[in-house]
């Protein structure tokens, strides 16, 4: 499809009473399965016996009850995982990855992008570690596996002091849990509990189908260590300045998580008041590309007075085959997974708010189908601003080349959709409805890092216009 993807999510689980948690990491990958839909696993430990079971395909899919029979144990790690983009599934790099190593066995499960990994993986190489997939967690096993430190937390905080980038973790082996959230706080882990149970995953959402509370965010560079029952947080790295990805709110994240310490639902109704306000317009009705969308709709309809309907229907029953790569493949997606409610639309002048533009063809088709379902003016409504820059921290994204908004003003991209107007939101709209501004990465936006990126290419490149509306 043509949006961004998310690299993954994470559960992890304790029982202090001895009891098995499988279900409940089940439960939490299910929870987060928008995190990743190309494949999940999850690896267990029982009183004598490490297990992992690994698939292709949603968390349902993957999970039979034999499946969760033969994983029960009293700690578990679970891994929603999202396919980079141009490389097909393979399970191999389906997570937690397991292996062997001095001092028994050591699983991993990771969330983001390590920056110089091809450069780590080559050093590695040249030492002779063979690697069995393409994934950055890998890299970290082997430095872990180098490290002459005793102990899997010893080594876990060795490696993790030798990279670099966005990252959230989580480490297992026979006796410890292990969590880990990067310097800069790129993305979320939380920690919950329930009863006698102790839960890290990457969204609060995980936490309410447990019936767990809330106990505390893990702070960049903080490690969780759970061990016998005690969870012990220490600061392993120092805090740099915060980084936040502001595409967790925008689009990633579930509505009823909370994230960064705000409620996911309540900023994407903030972010569509100030698009109401940003771009006002003329029109009989609001509709939201659903479900992202949905909460940035509503606060545009309450702002502007123009009411909310359901235009588009979603189709939440499209599999793995319809995310297809290629633009006929994309289209055939965008057919498949919504339709126009001819009933709503026809006749109408419709606002339809969208969370982003990343190449623009899924906006052209949708455009098209509001428009072949009889709407008189469709003004499309964007709750970000244009995303000129590929990302480095987790994020599937396209090249500088592919990104539509890297290459065309605002008014050309409505032109290419086929809108009758068009407006995004500025950066100061953006941050203005989060709290603590200063605290989020927008580097998708303006093409500033908060690292060194390898590989600059097309780096001088960027937006023609940040905002503002073309007429048809």
């Amino acid at each position: 499809m043509d949006e961004l993807r998310h690299e993954c999510g994470l559960i992890g689980a304790v029982a202090t009473d001895g009891g098995n948690v499988v279900e409940a990491v089940y439960l939490g990958l299910y929870a987060q399965q928008h995190r990743g839909q190309e494949g999940a696993g999850i690896v267990s430990r029982s009183r004598l016996k490490t297990r992992v079971h690994r698939g292709l395909g949603l968390v349902a899919e993957v999970f039979s009850p034999k499946a969760k029979e033969y994983l029960a144990g009293h700690m578990a790690i679970g891994h929603n995982r999202y396919a980079t983009s141009g490389k097909a599934t393979k399970l191999r790099n389906v997570q937690p990855l397991l292996v062997d190593c001095r001092g028994g066995k050591l699983a991993i499960a990771h969330n983001g992008t390590l920056v110089g990994a091809a450069e780590l993986r080559r050093r590695l190489e040249g030492m002779g570690s063979i690697f069995q997939t393409t994934t950055d967690s890998e890299i970290l096993l082997h430095l872990a596996a180098r490290s002459p430190k005793r102990g899997m937390v010893a080594r876990m905080s060795e490696a993790l002091g030798e990279v670099r980038g966005a990252m959230t973790l989580l480490a297992m082996d026979e006796e410890t849990l292990l969590g880990y959230r990067d310097p800069m706080g790129f993305r979320p882990l939380v920690l919950g509990r329930a009863a006698e149970r102790i839960y890290l995953a990457s969204e609060t959402c995980a936490f309410d189908i447990l019936g767990a509370r809330i106990e505390r965010e893990i702070q960049p560079g903080e490690l969780v260590v759970v061990h016998g029952g005690e969870v012990e947080v220490s600061q392993l790295h120092p805090a740099g300045p915060r980084r936040q990805c502001i595409f967790e709110h925008i689009y990633f994240s579930r509505p009823d998580s909370q994230v960064f310490g705000e409620s996911v639902d309540r900023v994407r109704r903030r972010l569509g008041a100030a698009l109401a306000r940003r771009h006002p317009v003329e029109a009989d009705i609001v509709i939201a590309v659903p479900d992202s969308s949905n909460g940035a709709a509503l606060g545009y309809a309450r702002e502007s007075g123009i009411p909310f309907e359901f235009g588009l229907i979603r189709n939440h029953y499209v599999g793995r085959i319809f995310i297809q790569r290629g633009s006929a493949g994309r289209q055939n997606a965008v057919r498949v997974k919504f339709n126009a409610v001819r009933e709503v639309l026809a006749g109408k002048r419709v606002v339809v708010v969208d969370d982003s533009i990343v190449r623009g063809t899924t906006s052209r088709q949708l455009i098209g189908l509001i428009q072949r379902a009889g709407a008189r003016e469709v003004h499309l409504r964007v709750s970000s601003p244009p995303i000129c820059h590929p990302c480095f921290y987790g994020i599937d994204t396209p090249t500088w080349d592919e990104l539509i908004a890297a290459n065309q003003s605002v008014e050309e991209i409505r032109g290419f959709t086929g809108a009758t107007s068009l407006g995004y939101l500025t950066e100061g709209d953006l941050l203005g409805c989060v709290g603590r501004p200063q605290d989020y990465c927008l580097a998708c936006f303006t093409g500033d890092y908060p690292t060194e990126i390898p590989a600059r290419r097309g780096a001088h490149r960027g937006c023609r216009m940040v905002t503002g509306v073309g007429d048809g």
